[in-house]
């Protein structure tokens, strides 16, 4: 599948074993956004990841500033999942070559990789509810995203 699934400087290793090995079995891949949390050897990641980790097409980029050069390069959309957008992730247009940004779990992104990002979409949630889990919530879009292109 060519959409891919990008983590912003993840916290959590359990959440990223978890996404890695949903990645692994539907055939997406996943870039990591350094610095992370925490690291790649983590055993909770490796725990979450289960023994999956070695199927999944991981991509580690030092820092925001390498993977927005490759990105561009590689003329990928950027589709950033976040609270602060208008657009329903539903009903979004997705294009196969997208990358589906998703920020830490503790933070978010910072503004300026908000404004960098080509189109921004919301996981509607009922008020008062703050956020998903990460991994919950990749694997939404990624079912969303799989279902747009068949």
């Amino acid at each position: 599948m060519p959409i891919r699934i990008a983590l912003y400087q993840p916290d959590i290793a359990g959440n990223a074993g978890t996404i890695l090995r949903t990645a692994a079995c539907l055939g997406f891949a996943v870039d990591i956004i350094g610095p992370a949390g925490f690291d790649i050897s983590d055993r909770n990641l490796k725990r979450a990841g289960m023994d999956y980790l070695d199927m999944a097409a991981l991509t580690r980029h030092d820092d925001w500033a390498a993977f927005d050069a490759w990105r561009r390069k590689e003329q990928r959309r950027l589709v950033l999942f976040t609270t602060m957008a208008a657009a329903g992730y539903r009903e979004f247009a997705y294009q196969p070559e997208d990358i589906l940004l998703f920020g830490r779990e503790s933070a978010g992104v910072p503004q300026a990789v908000h404004d960098s990002a080509d189109a921004r979409v919301i996981i509607p949630m009922r008020p008062g509810a703050r956020s998903l889990n990460l991994a919950v919530a990749v694997g939404m879009a990624a079912a969303m995203a799989m279902q747009k292109f068949g």
